[in-house]
């Protein structure tokens, strides 16, 4: 059985290598909540996770998409890198954008995780208008600070 303690071990106090998909479909980026191990409680960020030795990226994220959100995405084009940086959490961050060819979207998991103790609280599409409305009472990956339209999106530059 897997515990928070376990949880900090898979994910804590090391250098993570994670892949982040961008998926934006008629205005709406989609986001998934996960419970946090730092003090911010839960926190909204792109469907990702970390890279397997020998996986390559766009295999990683393919297998990322359809484990959080249930989708089949087909990776378009490296958007950028970002340095994410809350401890006990340290990761270096690959962008890309997605689009969805397949799959239903679902509240997916974490196989890392055993059903009693899963992060992934809920997946859904969140307007990108009214991002900015939601910071003051959810905590979001900061790269979605730096949004202020879909168009916006592909030129954020990592933090």
């Amino acid at each position: 059985m897997k515990t928070k303690n376990n949880e900090q071990n898979i994910y804590a106090n090391r250098l993570r290598v994670r892949v982040c998909g961008i998926l934006i479909l008629e205005n709406k980026i989609l986001l998934v909540k996960h419970k946090s191990i730092t003090k911010l409680g839960t926190f909204w960020a792109p469907p990702g996770g970390g890279l397997e030795f020998g996986e390559t990226t766009e295999n990683a994220l393919k297998r990322e998409f359809l484990e959080e959100t249930g989708l089949e995405i087909e990776v378009v084009k490296f958007l950028f890198v970002n340095e994410f940086l809350n401890p006990p959490l340290h990761g270096i961050e690959l962008f890309f954008e997605v689009k969805k060819t397949g799959g239903i979207l679902k509240t997916g998991f974490d196989p890392e995780m055993d059903l009693e103790h899963q992060i992934i609280e809920e997946t859904r599409f969140v307007d990108l208008d009214q991002l900015s409305t939601l910071w003051h009472s959810e905590n979001y990956h900061a790269v979605l600070k730096n949004m202020k339209s879909n168009k916006k999106i592909f030129y954020v530059n990592g933090l």
